[in-house]
């Protein structure tokens, strides 16, 4: 016997009618509602009522070949219609369940009210999936394959999956009637929290699940996962205009009675509450509004108390409660601004105020200068690190305000030039760097000059910063008075990674000339040995390339006899070596050492080649008028006078003339009675004038360099550009050489008129301040 056949005849074919399992699978049903103990047997009892009633239907009107009604009962359509039977009288029975609830809640209030919904929801929720489960088959065969499908044609919308139907149906007959209350009932509940009392948080988090729960997607029935519509509008809404109504309460009644510095731990303590409030029982979406709610009514609505309380901690020092104010004003959009320029303001008028309690010390002495600075910069930058975590914009407060009082400041003042800092600074840098009996160990010396670049890193005018740290430099190495050649080379290579190649490569060039005379010194003394024309004194040199050594040519001057010989042999060496070189002597940057016969102890003398030509001149005679010591030493008289006066305080030769009204016919005679404790004794003391003078020439070819760099950038400016106004001119001049120095307006003009004058450029015709580049 065929299947085909046998299944025709199958009693499993007998279409159930509705009736006949109705009874016994509601009774099952309100057993499951009624939480009584189900075993398996009878739970797979009534979802094989469902199954066969729906399989049954189904096969019934599929097999046969009948055409469509207008009933329906045999076609598919039919079979669909007795599925929503079934459906709509689960539905009925779910509305009459929850009708029925509704009454045992309806008069209760604030705990009994959320105790009745939570423990009911736990319940309902659970008895729900159990019915969800008994009818799987009626789910996934007609909701899914049928009624969803083609709710648009069939028309027929609001056809849910069981479970789903049960929370539509809790929703529409429970929760609209007592979501009011619960909903207060749980705000309630929070304010107690908030007032330190304990709460049973389970009632909260239990409704706050239901309403999350509540929210279908109405579009998409089947659609998994809920949209938080239902918790929204019914909870969260309320909830956060309670919250601002609390705190804008709580804040202001706490700020009447406290200081500013409690209230922002009271704050920073409600925001972490807050915070852990969503953590433990609201939905994770309300945590961003939550947030922004209470920040608006604790912080942002105060903001102006908390800038004047700003300028109080500054000023006492308050670090762990400026970071506490940093923190809470950081979570303001755009809240910090005020707070930067506060602090700008404030680091400014500290370091102002500190240079200028140095009094005539800063303006004198270097190290009191760049100490000064560097104190208040090392107290800032901590608090911008620590208190204020190193924000971009308060590093920015930090270092507009340290260009400002670095630049501008009571010694820049002073001397009515912004280039005192860099001239300071670089006399710093020639403190440490040169020998003495109180030069720091290595690390010292290099940290102290990683906080040298700190200073350099502000300063404006670098140029002059290079200009007189070149000329000290110069001086180190030709005098041999450098204390590290290490520390030197690390100077020159931070200088060059903060500014350039360019910045430090005369300074390169200096150390190798330093090196090159070393071995220049070597193959003369091997060349006189080998000429057998030893010199009779020790004599060595060193080779400077002109270009790179900021010495100006020395003026002549009668060289003495005894050194006469030693220059020339050198002379005839080294043109011997290097044909079509010309060697111009730096008298006044030589020295020797004299050694004496004429007092009681033999002194070894340290000198200048001008003290050595005048201390010579007594091995002819003890007694010379200055007019005599000038015609045999042609030594420029005002110089003179300077080198006599130095000898005379030494105590080596007295004069009957004060040493300060010395005249041309003033006697000067050798000292016999000369002691002194040490045996070799420095009296190569740089005098007055030429210091003077050095200054002088220094600031002088500093303004000049300026002019040529200036023309430089303007040439290049208007090569690229062809054609531009005056202001945009100006302006990329400025930006250009701002890592170099600050340009003056007034300068650049006079620039651009000699640069018209030389044809670079010319006005554009018929168009006021524009320029046109001459190709």
């Amino acid at each position: 016997m065929s299947h085909r056949s046998q299944s025709g005849s199958s009693p499993g074919l007998k279409q159930i009618d509705l009736d006949q399992i109705w009874g016994d699978l509601r009774e099952g049903i309100e057993q499951v509602y009624k939480r009584q103990h189900m075993l398996k047997p009878r739970y797979m009892e009534l979802y094989t009522h469902v199954y066969n009633y729906c399989t049954s239907v189904h096969q019934n009107t599929t097999k046969t070949s009948a055409p469509k009604t207008k009933k329906g009962t045999a076609s598919t359509g039919g079979a669909q219609l007795v599925g929503l039977e079934l459906y709509k009288r689960l539905r009925e029975f779910l509305r009459n369940y929850l009708i029925s609830l509704h009454k045992d809640g309806n008069d209760l209030m604030d705990e009994d009210v959320l105790k009745f919904y939570t423990h009911q929801w736990d319940e309902y929720q659970f008895s729900s999936k159990v019915l969800n489960g008994v009818c799987a088959y009626l789910n996934r065969y007609y909701i899914h394959r049928h009624w969803v499908r083609r709710e648009c044609e069939e028309g027929r919308k609001g056809i849910y999956e069981i479970y789903q139907l049960a929370l539509v149906t809790w929703r529409d007959h429970l929760f609209k009637q007592l979501n009011k209350q619960v909903t207060n009932a749980v705000l309630k509940l929070i304010e107690r929290e908030r007032n330190g009392e304990t709460i049973n948080t389970r009632l909260v988090s239990g409704v706050i699940s239901c309403y999350v729960e509540l929210g279908l997607n109405e579009e998409d029935p089947a659609a998994k996962g809920a949209n938080l519509s239902v918790y929204k509008d019914s909870f969260e809404n309320v909830f956060l205009e309670d919250t601002e109504r609390f705190y804008n309460h709580e804040s202001t009644e706490f700020l009447r009675e406290n200081p500013v510095t409690e209230y922002m731990k009271k704050a920073e303590q409600r925001l972490a509450e807050e915070d852990r409030r969503v953590q433990l029982y609201l939905h994770e979406t309300t945590k961003e509004r939550l947030a922004k709610t209470c920040e608006k009514v604790l912080i942002e609505k105060h903001l102006e108390i908390f800038h004047a309380e700003f300028q109080h901690l500054l000023d006492a020092d308050k670090n762990p409660d400026l970071a506490r104010m940093f923190q809470l004003v950081a979570r303001i959009l755009n809240g910090l601004g005020e707070l930067r320029t506060l602090l700008e303001v404030h680091i400014t008028n500290q370091g102002l105020a500190a240079i200028d309690k140095c009094g005539e010390t800063a303006n004198s002495d270097p190290k009191v200068y760049v100490n000064t600075i560097l104190e208040v910069h090392k107290k800032y930058n901590a608090l911008v690190l620590t208190a204020f975590k190193n924000d971009s914009g308060f590093v920015a407060s930090l270092d507009k305000a340290c260009g400002r009082f670095i630049n501008s400041n009571a010694v820049t003042k002073q001397a009515n030039s912004s280039s005192k800092s860099p001239e300071l600074l670089a006399k710093f840098c020639d403190l440490l760097l040169k020998k003495s009996s109180k030069n720091p160990e290595e690390a010292e010396l290099e940290d102290t000059l990683n906080q040298i670049m700190v200073v350099f890193k502000y300063i404006e005018d670098k140029d002059v910063f290079q200009k007189f740290y070149s000329k000290m430099l110069a001086k180190r190495l030709v005098q041999h008075m450098s204390a590290s050649d290490d520390a030197e080379a690390s100077m020159i290579s931070k200088l060059k990674q903060a500014c350039g190649f360019e910045y430090t490569s005369k300074l390169q060039r200096m150390f190798q000339d330093i090196g090159v005379s070393k071995d220049l010194n070597e193959q003369f003394r091997k060349h006189l040995v080998n000429s057998n024309e030893p010199l009779d004194i020790d004599f060595s040199i060193q080779v400077l390339s002109s270009g790179s050594w900021p010495f100006q040519q020395s003026f002549t001057f009668s060289l003495p006899t005894e050194l006469e010989r030693s220059v020339h042999r050198f002379t005839t060496f080294y043109s011997g070596q290097h044909s079509g070189r010309k060697l111009n002597w730096l008298y006044n940057m030589s020295k020797g050492e004299l050694v004496t016969n004429c007092f009681k102890n033999r002194y070894t003398l340290q000198a200048s080649t001008l003290q050595m030509a005048v201390l010579l001149q007594y091995n002819a005679s003890t007694s010379w008028s200055l007019q005599q010591l000038h015609e045999s030493t042609q030594i420029k008289m005002d110089f003179l006078v300077q080198v006599v006066q130095i000898l005379l305080k030494a105590k080596l030769l007295q004069s009957d003339d004060d040493e300060n009204e010395l005249q041309p016919v003033s006697q000067v005679c050798l000292f016999a009675g000369y002691k002194n404790k040490k045996l070799r004794v420095n009296i190569n003391i740089p005098m007055k004038t030429e210091l003077k003078v050095e200054q002088e020439t220094t600031h002088k070819h500093i303004e000049e360099d300026r002019k040529l760099l200036i023309q430089a950038a303007i040439v290049r400016i208007m090569k690229m550009r062809k054609v531009l106004n005056h202001q945009q001119l100006v302006a990329e001049v400025l930006n250009q050489l701002s890592t170099r120095f600050k340009p003056r307006v007034h300068i650049i003009k006079k620039c651009i008129d000699i640069l018209i004058e030389k044809e670079y450029l010319e006005r554009t015709d018929g168009e006021r301040d524009s320029y046109t580049y001459l190709a």
